[in-house]
This record gives C-alpha cells, sequence and structure tokens, in this order.
C-alpha cells in the first residue's frame, strides 16, 4: 500500500519588510516639482499648436511668430473649448470657439466681439525651455534647478532625440530608481564595475544624485561612466566607451499619474568624424542603449514597486528614497488643466 504523501515542513511566515512609502505622482492631488519633456521640438511647427495629456490634465504647446514654443493650459477660461482645435496668430494662441486671444504670458487680450477680456480670463503658462530637441514644462511657479550640461560646450555636440513608442506603466520616479540601484546595473545589465561600489563618492543635491565608476560592459567593451538622475525624471549619461565619448538623455515625460513617456537623446562630437560618421555614431548610441533600456522594459512593465528588505548595496539606494519621500511636490496648473 502506498504510504500517504507527506506534508512539507516550513517556517512560520515572516511579515514582509516594507519601508517608508514614497508618495506616487498625484497622490493628494499634487505632483513632483520637476522638468518633465512634453513632446518634441519637431512636433510643433512654426505657427502650430498641439494637444497633450501632462499630470492629470491638458495643456497646449504653441509656436509663435517669434519661433518661441510656449507651454500652457489646454481650457479656454471662457467656455472651456480646448485649445488644440484653435490656431496660432502672430505670437498669440486664439480659441476656436469664440475667437478669445492669448498672449505668450496668458493674458486674454482681445475678443472677437470687441467685449474687453475679463481680468480673470487666462491660461496657466509653465515655466518651459526647448533644449536637446525637445519641448519640457516644470511642474512648479519657478524652476528649482536647471537641466545638466555635458562636458562640452554645446555648439561642440551633435545631437540625435527620438520619442520611444507607447508608455511605461510606471511614474518616472520609479524608473529613476534604477540609477542609484547599483545592483541592477551588475545583476541585470551585466556592467562589472572594475572598482568598490562608489557609495561615497556619490555626489548630492536636494535635486540630484550623481556618480562616477569604471567598469567594463557585458559585450567587454570598456566604460567610463558619470551617471546621475535629475530631478524626478532625467537620466544623464556621459561616457567614454572604448575611449570614445558619447552623452545620452532619458527624459521622461508624465502624461498622466502612474505612466511615463519616455524619449532618448545622444550626443556626441562634431569633430569626432565627418558629418555621416557622426551621425553614424549617434545611430549606434541610440541603438546600444535601446538595449540597455530593453533589458529594463519586462521589469518596468509588471513591477510593483515596494523596496522592502535591503543590503549594505543598496545603500546609495536608500539615500535617493530618503530624497524621493522629501522632495517637493506641488499643483498650481491645477485649476487650469483640468
Amino acid at each position: 500500500m502506498a504510504s500517504a504523501a507527506q506534508s512539507v515542513p516550513h517556517s512560520n511566515p515572516v511579515r514582509r519588510a516594507a519601508g517608508p512609502p514614497v508618495k506616487a505622482e498625484g497622490e493628494d492631488g499634487l505632483f513632483t516639482q520637476s522638468w518633465f519633456p512634453i513632446c518634441l521640438s519637431s512636433d510643433v511647427g512654426p505657427e502650430e499648436v498641439k494637444g497633450f495629456d501632462f499630470l492629470d490634465g491638458r495643456i497646449v504647446v504653441y509656436r509663435g511668430a517669434s519661433g518661441q514654443a510656449t507651454v500652457a493650459s489646454a481650457y479656454c477660461p471662457h467656455m472651456g473649448a480646448d485649445l488644440a482645435v484653435g490656431r496660432v496668430i502672430g505670437d498669440r494662441i486664439r480659441c476656436a470657439f469664440h475667437h478669445w486671444d492669448y498672449d505668450l504670458t496668458g493674458k486674454c487680450v482681445a475678443t472677437m466681439v470687441g467685449d474687453p477680456p475679463p481680468p480673470t480670463a487666462c491660461l496657466y503658462v509653465f515655466p518651459s525651455q526647448e533644449r536637446y530637441g525637445l519641448i519640457w514644462a516644470f511642474n512648479g511657479e519657478e524652476p528649482l534647478f536647471e537641466l545638466p550640461d555635458f562636458p562640452f560646450p554645446e555648439k561642440e555636440l551633435a545631437f540625435k532625440t527620438i520619442e520611444l513608442p507607447g508608455l511605461s506603466p510606471v511614474d518616472p520616479w520609479v524608473q529613476c530608481c534604477n540609477t542609484p540601484d547599483m545592483q541592477h546595473i551588475k545583476a541585470l545589465h551585466g556592467v562589472s564595475f572594475n572598482q568598490e561600489d562608489p557609495h561615497e563618492a556619490v555626489r548630492w543635491t536636494d535635486f540630484s544624485c550623481a556618480y562616477d565608476f569604471d567598469g567594463t560592459h557585458v559585450n567587454g567593451e570598456h566604460v567610463e561612466n558619470s551617471i546621475a538622475v535629475y530631478g524626478t525624471s532625467l537620466y544623464y549619461q556621459s561616457t567614454f566607451i572604448d575611449g570614445k565619448w558619447f552623452g545620452f538623455l532619458v527624459p521622461m515625460g508624465l502624461p498622466k499619474p502612474g505612466h511615463s513617456k519616455n524619449f532618448m537623446v545622444a550626443a556626441g562630437k562634431r569633430a569626432d568624424g565627418t558629418p555621416r560618421e557622426v551621425e553614424e555614431w549617434l545611430d549606434f548610441v541610440i541603438e546600444f542603449e535601446k538595449r540597455v533600456v530593453g533589458e529594463d522594459l519586462p521589469i518596468m512593465n509588471t513591477i510593483r514597486f515596494r523596496p522592502g528588505t535591503l543590503t549594505k548595496s543598496d545603500k546609495t539606494f536608500a539615500r535617493y528614497l530618503k530624497l524621493l519621500r522629501a522632495y517637493p511636490r506641488a499643483h498650481p496648473s491645477a485649476e487650469f488643466i483640468k
């Protein structure tokens, strides 16, 4: 007679360890005060307007006759028409519904029927800038930090900027956590550090985390990396790979809570070859980094981000979590964009 199956002994269950949570974007109606990319510069031509989802509402980006790109709330304060279906006249944006005109400051300066514009008729205009082939908006009344520079003058550099398809189902700051996570760089991406983990050499500000390391990539390439995260939405990299330099950014937009819109920026030195050779180098950088980012995608697409038990290798990661927990949050455009 066959013996009965034996139960497998196990220890008493242990409660899951978890540190203090980081607030999600939009929690309590607030969002981190960071620079967020909205679209490619090429998406908005001269005297053109486009609409985009941002934070928990909708905005427009329009380019006036002067060439300046403006990022503003999308809904006309008269009756709520979406200015994305309006038109640009000079440096003004005109609502399609009743032809109210708004200037670069967001103030209504004219109505078609001639009524004096109400003093309260205004749009929310975000602090914005156009750089690295992207149009950026800052969530806040004033920027708290500047976008980073590469170690060479911008006029000496060539750039290639692309938009990655689809949305990543995590807040941008979740993706930013990959940078201070040195275990992740080694385990997932197969990069070997030719040194001790540089926890004590990390450079911190209230809005950034940066460090350098010398390493060997999974395919044997020697890499000298300077990597960083700025705010809650920008990965930065300055790298020599087998002695040749490139710069790289992953700016992360926030079209709605819990989702990221990712872009890539590759930079190369114009002096490193003919225009064709430099273009081919930028193509190589983009494809090289796509493979790296591609290793992250299955994790980012399925993760339930809840940092739990950490080890000594997580020292920098743990400090970055503290930065995130204390990070300033606001939503000055809330009444305008929803």
